[in-house]
């Protein structure tokens, strides 16, 4: 009887891309093979994203391919929550599912394509760490699923569900497994980090026999002993996150935070109903800033948002051009199917949501650049993500680096014989423009 492969499409954030390597575990722990191509694959699952109408698309487009290509296919992701959309253009698909759903997709799976009768475990290896999507050097850690908030210009809790936090010690297991399998950095994401355990009542839970509370602090803490890299993202600007501050200045965990402020009007904040928009955010960075000089914030905000007015952009940017952030993404307001900000009045035209966008691009490019200037001369470590094909050059990042969506740093004139992905070096900057560094080597401090 010849195995099973099953084909694999991955879409969306983050998030998403995790909920696709612990399905992919699962399958191949179970003695199914991935197929490298639609041809070779007895049915095929697509994990979808449907925050934005953009990632909808998507997201039908890659289901249309799949059924084209294949025409066995499985739907799983925040898109399966609207299975009536899904069929409308694809009604032969095999099965849908929604978020996070690993039990139905295997279900699914086993009902097409039946696991094979004689898997050997000993033979079929599965990592202790599982199957990653990710370079074999950093990894995505989820600590929870769903969200408590209700913003209105979201529909992630329809979709994921209210906050449900995984156990510390099953998070801090998983972690040590990650390091022990040669990662350096481990990512840590949900949809409110800092929220973490609070709807478990912050549980007592055991670790290395120790015992550690599902807490954010806690979980911070914990990680901050692996001596790997750590970086935090998606954290609210809570006062509880400010003990946090203090590992990251204790080079405990990266002095980094991704707090996602949305926008800086109080009454574009009312709209929007954002968590925390109460607290006096410029106040809170300063001592932020003061306790870990060191500390690099990124951020994203919406432009247009139905109400906003040219007053209230005018707030975004003199509040952007206090807070001096480091790295920051912008996007046009985007209706989403479902979210409550669609019935708001006054939308902002289109036009007018675009000029706003690059105004606001304009002043964080100048912000950028004139920090990353103050690079220049300093010797930094970073971490390699991969080589140039043409030129002896590394591309790396530093610890103010997320990958694929900050910035990175260009290692000129190295030796590609002896540098390879996942080794960290040290450097020094010798140039920066709005986005990257150049710099030159020192040494190799680990391979």
């Amino acid at each position: 009887m010849k195995t099973p492969k099953v084909g694999f499409v991955s879409l969306g954030c983050p998030k998403a891309l995790v909920d696709s390597e612990r399905i992919l575990t699962q399958l191949k722990t179970e003695g199914y093979q991935v197929a490298s191509d639609y041809d070779g694959a007895d049915l095929v699952v697509v994990n979808t994203c449907g925050f934005i109408e953009s990632a909808v698309q998507e997201s039908l487009d890659a289901i249309g391919e799949a059924m084209s290509e294949n025409g066995r296919v499985i739907v799983t992701g925040c898109l399966g929550k609207d299975e009536d959309k899904i069929r409308q253009m694809h009604p032969n698909v095999l099965k849908v599912t929604g978020a996070a759903a690993y039990q139905d997709v295997m279900e699914a799976v086993h009902e097409y394509v039946p696991a094979p009768p004689k898997h050997n475990p000993f033979i079929d290896l599965v990592p202790e760490q599982g199957v990653r999507l990710t370079p074999k050097h950093y990894a995505y850690l989820k600590i929870s699923e769903g969200c408590n908030h209700r913003c209105t210009f979201c529909i992630i809790p329809s979709m994921r569900g209210d906050l449900v936090s995984r156990p510390v010690g099953k998070v801090l297991d998983e972690a040590a497994a990650l390091k022990r399998a040669g990662v350096k950095e481990v990512l840590v994401i949900s949809q409110d980090t800092s929220a973490y355990g609070v709807d478990t009542k912050y549980k007592l839970d055991f670790w290395n026999g120790q015992p550690v509370k599902t807490k954010f602090y806690d979980m911070c803490e914990a990680l901050g002993q692996l001596g790997i890299w750590v970086r935090l993202h998606y954290v609210y600007p809570y006062p509880h996150v400010d003990a946090a501050i203090d590992l990251m200045a204790q080079g405990k965990i990266l002095p980094y935070l991704d707090i996602p402020f949305q926008h800086a009007s109080p009454r574009i904040l009312k709209l929007m109903k954002r968590p925390a928009h109460s607290e006096n955010t410029l106040e809170r960075l300063k001592l932020w800033r003061e306790k870990c000089p060191e500390l690099v914030i990124r951020s994203t905000f919406v432009v247009g948002f139905p109400g906003e007015t040219e007053e209230d952009f005018q707030i975004l940017l003199e509040w952007l051009k206090e807070a001096q952030l480091d790295r920051v993404g912008c996007f046009t307001y985007s209706p989403v199917e479902g979210a409550t900000a669609n019935d708001l009045p006054d939308h902002v035209p289109e036009e007018i949501k675009q000029d706003r966008y690059e105004r606001f691009m304009e002043v964080q490019q100048a912000i950028s650049a004139a920090k990353l200037q103050k690079r220049i001369g300093q010797k930094m470590t970073v971490l390699v993500d991969g080589l140039e094909d043409e030129f002896p050059v590394a591309v790396a990042r530093s610890y103010a680096d997320a990958p694929e969506i900050d910035g990175n740093v260009f290692v000129e004139d190295i030796d590609k014989s002896v540098i390879k992905a996942g080794d960290l070096l040290e450097v020094e900057i010798t140039d920066a423009d709005e986005y990257d560094l150049f710099a030159k080597l020192i040494q190799i401090k680990s391979a």
